[in-house]
């Protein structure tokens, strides 16, 4: 016997199936998280920072 199907169950479950595989894609594409790569940012600026307070001369390479 064959299994009966509600055809609009279907469609919308199809529906959000499609729209979670375009987000995963979207995810991967862009990358991390708002939060992760602002403490990624602020780690660098921080490990920056400690490297310029630990010159001899006071100046910057950019300057």
């Amino acid at each position: 016997m064959t299994k009966i199907i509600n055809l609009r169950q279907a469609r919308k479950q199809r529906a959000r199936d499609d729209k979670r595989a375009s987000g995963d894609a979207n995810a991967a594409k862009f990358g991390e998280a708002k939060p992760l790569r602002d403490a990624r940012q602020a780690e660098a600026d921080r490990s920056a920072r400690i490297h310029d307070a630990h010159r001899l001369d006071g100046r910057r390479d950019d300057d």
